[in-house]
């Protein structure tokens, strides 16, 4: 099974431009605009949270996005079939990066991610994630999806990144990670069956948390689904059945001895955050106390009281959809997760018509992760999901971030450029 045989992909679009220049040319507007306004925005309440203390940080930030469009310029301009004969030398560095936190790494908040060169911290498993795309874009992009062997390439080229980035501990990115590797099986060709399976496992520990009787419903339905989606149909029904029961048993030990108390706090304190209101509940209460009191128009740029007070320690980075609602309200709120919105779904349509294979995987990696963290982020400020320590892409503080936010844009207006330039010839 092909690329072209995802129902997500047709091989009559992938390579055909369906717009004109004029529609292309609104293509890359949307693609620089909506970015650059985001970020000015999150400068201007960057700046609203730290305004008590006289810190630089919005000025950084947006020094950090003019490298990041320098950048994105380059690689627009980058015909990306020639970053394959350096992925050899791209997984290395990638691996050696992640390494070399775990023995020369600076810690922060509890955990050891970045790196110290020349003054400033570089966080190697934000690079990860786009060297990882391009690095599986060439490793999916003629793969068949016979039987579950197929999956060991794949799997091995992200196993090892994974599990450094997961033992720093950063639980967010390796979330990332996973969500990027499925997106891409997905639009690779892997059938959907595979995805549910491969999932199970989350699944059933959570069901092992909540509600343990559904196990009884839960895995006997996972079987099936073996039965009927693979091949050598008994032996993967007693393999499945077998291994979910394996992790019913064993979640409980993971649960208190893998997971750091602060790790376990924030998956399931936003079920009910005043269970601990002064210690793990208390960023998700003051976060959605400020939400809520910006009301639909908010109180103004600059002008949020809680913000100006730092109810929130740490505001500027993950938790800057907290200062966005209080001091635009509602409107400004939905506006902002609107434009999200145009640029995921200009992300897809270049996915859609790209030249090649390799090309659309690129882009659809790059879209599963700026989604992925633009949801999980929003959730968990608004009290929908656990606080994963996801940021908000071009918004939330962190250098390393935003400049490889604008390279991965880069590289998808290189996509776009080369799908124009196919149609016209």
């Amino acid at each position: 099974m092909s690329i072209f045989s995802n129902p997500l992909i047709n091989k009559n679009f992938v390579g055909k431009n369906y717009s004109s220049n004029k529609g292309s040319n609104k293509a890359e507007l949307i693609l620089w605009s909506i970015p650059c306004c985001l970020v000015i925005l999150s400068s201007v309440l960057i700046a609203s949270t730290q305004r008590q203390d006289g810190y630089v940080n919005w000025y950084q930030h947006l020094v950090t996005a003019i490298f990041g469009i320098a950048f994105a310029m380059i690689f627009a301009q980058l015909h990306l079939e020639r970053l394959r004969k350096f992925l050899f030398p791209l997984y290395l560095f990638t691996l050696c990066s992640l390494l070399a936190v775990k023995f020369l790494g600076v810690s922060a908040l509890g955990a050891q991610r970045w790196l110290s060169i020349g003054g400033f911290n570089i966080q190697p498993s934000e690079i990860a994630k786009i060297t990882l795309i391009i690095i599986l874009a060439s490793v999916l992009e003629n793969q068949k999806f016979y039987t579950p062997n197929n999956l060991w390439k794949p799997l091995g080229v992200i196993i090892i990144p994974w599990f450094l980035v997961f033992i720093q501990p950063d639980l967010g990115t390796s979330l990332v990670f996973g969500v990027i590797l499925m997106t891409m099986l997905f639009w690779a060709g892997m059938p959907l069956e595979w995805i549910l399976l491969f999932l199970s496992g989350i699944l059933t520990a959570i069901l092992v948390g909540i509600f343990h009787w559904g196990l009884y419903i839960w895995i006997p339905f996972m079987g099936m689904m073996a039965f009927r989606s693979l091949p050598k149909k008994y032996l993967s029904t007693c393999i499945t059945i077998i291994s979910l029961i394996a992790i019913a048993l064993s979640t409980p030990w993971f649960w208190n001895n893998a997971l750091k108390d602060y790790q376990r706090d924030r998956l399931i304190l936003f079920l009910d955050p005043t269970q601990d209101p002064m210690g793990g509940g208390y960023h998700l209460i003051q976060s959605m106390i400020g939400i809520g009191s910006g009301g639909l128009f908010g109180s103004g740029l600059l002008q949020g009281q809680l913000t100006k007070l730092r109810f929130i320690p740490e505001q500027h980075t993950d938790f800057i959809f907290s200062a966005l609602g209080e001091e635009i309200g509602f409107v400004g709120s939905m506006l902002v997760i609107i434009a999200f919105f145009l640029l995921i779904f200009r992300l897809l349509t270049i996915a859609r018509e790209a030249h090649t294979s390799f090309e659309s995987l690129v882009v659809i990696g790059i879209a599963a992760m700026l989604m992925f963290q633009v949801v999980v982020n929003i959730f968990m400020t608004i009290g929908l999901g656990p606080i994963t320590g996801i940021p908000l892409p071009f918004m939330s503080y962190g250098r390393t971030a935003l400049l490889v936010n604008f390279v991965s844009l880069g590289c998808c207006l290189s996509v776009s450029r080369r799908a124009k330039s196919f149609s016209r010839s």
